[in-house]
């Protein structure tokens, strides 16, 4: 996770430094994104673009397919795992499977895939928000029986974190409401 972190964050700070050096800050399409490499890559600019799409697609779609499973058979009770035969987790490998068809399904509508990327980076930055205190809520307290026994430090950087994803999520709605 660390070395996934730092590959995302030094790519983040390239790209602001490539981007804004050449004028651009402002992408609305992934063709603009595309371009926008040319100063690094010249004539290989789409195909290294589209070499990356295509490998976080093909790593992300399992992942998001089989969280949404995970997530779904947990809340509902049912059977499943990636380790059980399909036999035996119909309702987890249909989920895997409807939720993997959903997502080829947007490729045919016309929904800006830059801006449905963005705006489902914010959604989750803000779900993240409750979701995060809850859990260091549950992990915090000593009442309903629950007994983890987590040292002091993880459940204060726990905590802390939960501090700035709410921060950001604050810094996000003031600076929407105050952009021109």
């Amino acid at each position: 996770m660390a070395l996934s972190n730092s590959v995302a964050f030094f790519i983040i700070v390239t790209t602001a430094a490539t981007l804004n050096a050449h004028g651009i800050t402002k992408i609305d399409t992934a063709s603009q994104a595309a371009e926008a490499l040319r100063p690094i890559a010249g004539e290989l600019t789409f195909i290294l673009f589209a070499c990356g799409i295509i490998g976080t697609g093909l790593l992300a779609v399992p992942v998001l397919a089989g969280s949404a499973a995970y997530a779904v058979t947990e809340s509902f009770g049912l059977r499943g795992s990636l380790e059980l035969p399909a036999s035996r987790a119909l309702g987890f490998y249909a989920i895997v499977g409807a939720a993997t068809l959903g997502g080829a399904a947007l490729t045919a509508t016309k929904i800006d895939p830059i801006a449905m990327l963005f705006w489902t980076a914010v959604i989750n930055g803000v779900v993240a928000v409750p979701i995060m205190a809850a859990m260091m809520w549950v992990v915090s307290s000593k009442k309903g029986g629950i007994a983890i026994s987590l040292p002091r430090w993880v459940k204060i950087l726990g905590w802390l974190a939960t501090a700035l994803m709410a921060l950001a999520v604050v810094l996000l709605v003031w600076s929407s409401a105050v952009a021109p």
